[in-house]
């Protein structure tokens, strides 16, 4: 079972550079049709991340908040 996670995107620091793109294990960035105050492309989230920080260490302009759903703990079946 994959973790559940999502991310937050600063669209309007982002300068369009796409390396998010490429890094993204799930493929669930894609560059948007529409641009920022700068005039560039931004990511846009589609559902399926996973919370990996592929985007977020990547990323030259540090556009992204990674979140992470907690994953429930697992059991050892020690002592039971």
């Amino acid at each position: 079972m994959s973790a559940l996670g999502s991310v937050t995107i600063d669209v309007e620091v982002c300068k369009g550079c796409e390396l998010c793109i490429d890094a993204c294990p799930p493929r669930v960035l894609t560059m948007s049709t529409t641009v920022n105050h700068f005039g560039y492309r931004y990511p846009e989230l589609a559902t399926g991340c996973t919370g990996c920080q592929a985007c977020q260490l990547i990323c030259p302009d540090f556009v992204f908040e990674v979140f992470r759903a907690p994953r429930p703990a697992a059991t050892s079946g020690v002592g039971t």
